[in-house]
């Protein structure tokens, strides 16, 4: 799971209380216990609002794209990044229990370029150091990450890049030291830069366009080696069969190589497996006057990736998407389905860099995947369709819990600024019929099943961010 995106669900709240000890006086984690009462939330009937722990984050900015908080479900640990006057500290607690499992030294990051502040009187976002959490080859990772210069002294201009600290996710004690930094040499603005994990290897990407960006690089934490893609057109043999194919780019790195769109439709790993011969049955293989290559990556997590196609009746007419799940290494598919969601109708929706409308999330035992309204239950092999039919709404999910019980908002007709979302919850082993609505202010899970704990998220008027983990019931 990777850095904490301020998406569907908006943050409210007040600030809460550190609930932790810190470390005895030799060193190790001390026991947990809640110095003052839990703050207040209003949770779904899943989870015990009075068993959990609470910490807050007091040093970012008004404005931010991401929040240096991530979960570690392999450790079943939460990372989170503080801010000090010699560095930024990486802190590691159990979910369940909250008690603090190790600290890291202070980090120097990249000083940070010029316009890294942004612009408060547009709204600007603030570029931040931040924090993800890697899986690979079956050992967890914690990464503190930033973006900027180093070496700029008055004889040197400096060399731009986005530094990682590498840490091993069950580490112990205090001022714990990366296992390794590794810096990636970038151009880019602030805010261009977008990690991934999709894959199995951390994907470095930069550039203004979008989530996936054309410039990337793959990176091996366990070595320190870097691949950079740059030629992203040429990595597919497929492109030069197109009428047309540009702009091309990395969606995920993976062990055996990346997975790559095509700007003007069809994916696949170069050398092992190519998206027309993947395609569900009754799509057609290309598309339009130019005959591009059907089938977009929607995006990618967990080693899945899900996949849209447009599709034709018998008379050739436009039907409903058809959308799929792949395994991002082999491009087996694993589960397909028909859904009214239509990314096309996205704004900003044109090719593979395209922004997204909605993340991909899955549930941590694997067998759930969903985007927005788009959902799959990937033991059975079925898609769970949530988008509005004219008159219901659509629901557009945020997190699922392996039990298959899923949590999203619902996407309004029409929407008034500084409206809360009204929050809906639905079991995905029964379908569309058995989505509820919670109810407008109540708190989602970012993240479920973490040692019986969920994730959530408050950010106050203070600016303030509280993490909150709250027990299941």
């Amino acid at each position: 799971m990777g850095t904490i995106l301020l998406a569907a669900i908006s943050l409210t709240g007040c600030g809460g209380e550190d609930g932790g000890r810190g470390n005895d006086k030799n060193g190790a984690p001390a026991p947990s216990h809640q110095d003052k009462p839990l703050a207040e939330l209003d949770v779904p009937a899943a989870y015990d609002a009075g068993k959990g722990w609470d910490e807050t984050l007091t040093w970012l900015p008004e404005a931010v794209e991401t929040l240096p908080v991530t979960a570690a479900p392999r450790t079943g640990g939460i990372a989170l990044l503080h801010a000090a006057p010699d560095g930024y500290t990486v802190k590691v607690r159990a979910a369940d229990t909250g008690r603090v499992r190790w600290t890291s030294a202070p980090w120097d990051p990249p000083t940070p370029l010029e316009d890294a502040a942004g612009d408060p009187a547009r709204g600007d976002a603030t570029e931040i150091p931040d924090v993800i959490a890697v899986e690979q080859d079956g050992r967890e990772y914690i990464v503190a990450y930033g973006h900027g210069l180093r070496g700029k002294d008055e004889l040197h201009e400096g060399t731009e890049v986005v530094g990682l600290a590498v840490y091993a996710a069950d580490a112990t004690g205090t001022a714990v030291k990366p296992l390794r930094q590794i810096e990636v040499p970038v151009t880019a603005n602030p805010g261009e830069v977008h990690l991934s994990t999709a894959g199995g290897r951390l994907l470095v990407g930069w550039d203004e366009d979008g989530p996936y960006p054309l410039l990337s690089a793959a990176v091996d934490l366990a070595t320190g080696k870097t691949v950079t893609y740059d030629d992203t057109d040429a990595l597919l043999p497929q492109c030069a069969e197109a009428e047309m194919c540009s702009r091309s780019r990395v969606m995920a790195a993976t062990a055996q190589g990346p997975l790559v769109g095509m700007g003007d439709g069809g994916f696949g790993m170069p050398g092992r497996w190519f998206s027309d011969t993947v395609r569900p049955d009754g799509v057609p293989a290309r598309l339009g006057i130019y005959k591009q290559w059907n089938g977009t990556v929607y995006g990618a997590n967990d080693g899945l990736l899900l996949a849209h196609w447009e599709a034709v009746d018998e008379r050739g007419s436009d039907t409903d998407p058809v959308w799929s799940v792949h395994d991002v290494r082999t491009g087996a598919l694993k589960a397909t389905s028909t859904c009214g969601y239509d990314p096309k109708d996205d704004r900003g929706w044109h090719d593979s860099g395209a922004e997204r409308e909605h993340s991909v999330v899955t549930s941590l035992d694997g067998r759930y995947l969903a985007a927005g309204p788009v959902a799959f239950d990937l033991r059975k092999e079925k898609g769970i369709c949530l988008a509005g039919d004219g008159d219901r709404k659509s629901v557009a999910l945020v997190s699922i819990h392996d039990d298959g019980t899923a949590y999203g908002s619902v996407e309004k007709n029409t929407s008034t600024e500084g409206t809360p979302p009204v929050i809906a919850q639905v079991d995905l082993t029964a379908g569309l019929d058995s989505a509820k609505v919670l109810g407008t202010g109540t708190d989602v899970p970012f993240a479920t099943g973490l040692r019986g704990a969920g994730l959530f998220l408050h950010r106050g008027d203070d600016l303030s961010l509280r993490v909150s983990l709250r027990r299941e019931r």
